[in-house]
């Protein structure tokens, strides 16, 4: 039997459900489906519109798309978040509007999908797992190469400095990550495969997207300061998480504020 690598071993423990369904959650959930929603075609029915989830998780954006009505192809290398999502999918059963497709891969060899085959594609996980430039962009070059001519992929990062705010001097791991060399001296984050994510400033994205070649339509913060300030967050009443649902998707456009938050997402037109 193959043994599970430390990436599955990871997400067998992590509350990934729990994770979507808190406040800060919810602010990255509803700032992402926004522009998704922006940017799926609007002169077709939806269940005429081809999506991809790569790295799906647990299906929180497959299953909310699928109810809608849209034809979703699932992705997900962790089979325990795999078997998470198809079990919520067949709970539903009729009342998914659109289809729902779910199958375990790789986002770097997505050997089971043909070439120009989705409208959309969503890459929301991988790049946070994959280290140095080559891994990611295989895993963009196949995202462009599944989805259609002019088609729109929008990609996640996890970004550097919300990781060293948080993590190294938040958390008061500043002197143990110097001694592990894990900080560059402009204080880059310098992950390995074994610390499980790897972090990225907006001008590695565009180092990236250069490299391949493909087109940036917009760049949001899909979550914003919501991380930073996550017990504030559950302290607020329902009407003042509100008012920070419209402030975040006020600012989440903000040059002076893209790249703070924990999340950037790259919205890319496939010109290939």
């Amino acid at each position: 039997m193959r043994e599970m690598t430390e990436l599955e071993l990871y997400y067998n423990k992590f509350n990934e459900e729990k994770r979507l369904d808190s406040r800060h959650g919810q602010v990255e959930f509803i700032t992402s489906m926004k522009y998704i929603h922006k940017y799926l075609p609007a002169d077709r029915a939806p269940g005429e519109i081809k999506i991809l989830d790569i790295g799906t998780g647990t299906g929180r954006y497959s299953i909310a798309l699928a109810e809608e009505g849209y034809d979703v192809t699932a992705v997900e290398l962790v089979k325990y978040n795999l078997g998470i999502l198809k079990q919520k999918r067949d709970a539903l059963g009729d009342a998914l509007k659109g289809s729902l497709t779910a199958m375990q891969g790789n986002a770097m060899k997505l050997k089971k999908l043909a070439d120009n085959t989705f409208d959309v594609t969503l890459v929301f996980g991988p790049m946070y797992h994959l280290f140095g430039n080559e891994d990611k962009s295989k895993a963009l070059a196949e995202a462009m190469r599944v989805t259609k001519p002019n088609g729109i992929i929008l990609v996640a990062y996890c970004m550097n400095e919300y990781s060293v705010l948080t993590f190294a001097f938040k958390e008061r791991n500043i002197l143990q990550c110097i001694e592990e060399g894990r900080l560059s001296k402009d204080f880059k984050t310098l992950s390995q495969p074994e610390h499980l994510y790897d972090y990225m400033r907006l001008e590695d994205i565009d180092a990236l997207n250069a490299s391949l070649g493909i087109k940036r339509l917009q760049i949001i913060s899909p979550d914003g300061p919501a991380n930073y300030i996550r017990p504030f967050l559950n302290q607020l009443s329902e009407e003042e998480f509100k008012h920070f649902i419209e402030y975040q998707l006020a600012t989440c456009e903000r040059p002076d504020l893209i790249g703070a938050g924990a999340h950037t997402v790259d919205i890319l037109q496939n010109t290939k």
